[in-house]
């Protein structure tokens, strides 16, 4: 396993991080244990979570991701050789975003953040976390896919400067080591970094947003804050839901699989998506490898990536993404996918 630092801090964070929003979904807790067990025997010391999980969010199933991550914890006894990270959901803007957390009022002030925090730790059975993410904004942006940026509408929007506030006093607490972003845009990453620094508040240490060969968007703005600031890509999807493993190919309906299975997830089943996805799938087995170890060995390799956050639904699957990290991209490799990204510039945004 390969490690990097989280953002300007002394932790060494795995390059791959296991990503758990299948787990009482898709994966039972037995199958997310011995996912935890196979992880940790390659290295791989981050575990990322969060309040909402597992996905598709359902109320009668919230939470259930951080109480198997709680057994798993508590029965191994390994929580000082864990990266846990978890996260608090914003406002529920759209239908999509659930409104059921908190008497239906989720938001990221002082009340919310508090809560969800408390019952996070309860349920990972643990009395800090180390990295605690803001899922996505509180106000209304574009995310989740989403283009362009219409109006502003921040009547009832919680300052960035109240939020990190609040999160400010759970640091001196000792319930958070250390705050990140999830789903942010540019302008977002530059005014909490600038209200850290104008009040002494904690400053962010990652940034939690899709990274794939079909949208590499984040390379657009958000690389650059990245690199000049210390603020690294925990990168989620890197195999664009499954996509990118071909298994969808030739318009294959894979039993069990993610995109057979929900009707929520088409952000990366469009026609163009589909070609491109045809197109690496071509220059991956061209060049001796799997689609899902160019797919991932991409993400590995990019130098605003702090950890790649992959997910799995078997062990088999799991195994080939652990094993990404020792995939090398010779020049003609990435030549193709260079070639490729220019004919299908980020399909799937």
């Amino acid at each position: 396993m390969q490690y990097r630092k989280l953002g300007n801090t002394d932790i060494d964070v795995s390059l791959i991080g296991l990503g758990t929003m299948t787990w009482g979904e898709q994966n039972s807790e037995a199958e997310a244990h011995a996912q935890l067990d196979m992880a940790m025997d390659h290295g791989v010391n981050l575990i990322d979570t969060a309040e909402l999980y597992p996905i598709p969010p359902r109320e009668h199933t919230q939470g259930a991701t951080e109480t198997m991550i709680g057994h798993w914890l508590a029965a191994r006894g390994c929580r000082d050789r864990v990266v846990l990270a978890t996260k608090v959901v914003g406002r529920a803007h759209d239908p999509k975003r659930p409104s059921y957390f908190r008497d239906g009022k989720p938001m990221l002030d002082r009340a919310n953040i508090v809560k969800a925090l408390d019952d996070s730790l309860r349920r990972l059975q643990t009395d800090y976390v180390d990295f605690y993410q803001l899922h996505w904004p509180d106000r209304r942006t574009n995310m989740f896919g989403q283009l362009g940026f219409e109006q502003l509408d921040d009547a009832d929007t919680v300052p960035i400067a109240e939020t990190l506030a609040v999160l400010d006093e759970l640091v001196k607490a000792g319930k958070i080591r250390h705050i990140g972003l999830s789903n942010e845009t540019p302008w977002g990453v530059h005014q909490f970094l600038r209200e850290a620094e104008r009040h002494n508040y904690p400053r962010i240490q990652g940034i939690q947003n899709p990274y794939n060969l079909l949208n590499r968007t984040y390379e657009i703005g958000l690389s650059e804050f990245s690199l000049r600031e210390q603020v690294g890509l925990l990168a989620y999807s890197p195999l664009a839901f499954g996509m990118l493993t071909g298994k969808y190919e030739n318009g294959a309906q894979p039993e069990g699989a993610r995109l057979t299975l929900y009707n929520r997830f088409q952000r990366y089943n469009g026609a163009a998506s589909r070609a491109a996805t045809s197109a690496y799938v071509a220059l991956a087995r061209q060049h001796g490898l799997t689609p899902t170890q160019l797919a991932q060995a991409f993400v590995n390799t990019r130098p605003f990536v702090t950890s790649n956050l992959i997910g799995a639904t078997s062990l088999t699957q799991l195994k080939e993404n652990l094993d990404s990290v020792h995939v090398v991209l010779t020049e003609e490799l990435q030549q193709g996918i260079a070639d490729i990204h220019q004919q299908y510039p980020n399909p799937a945004p």
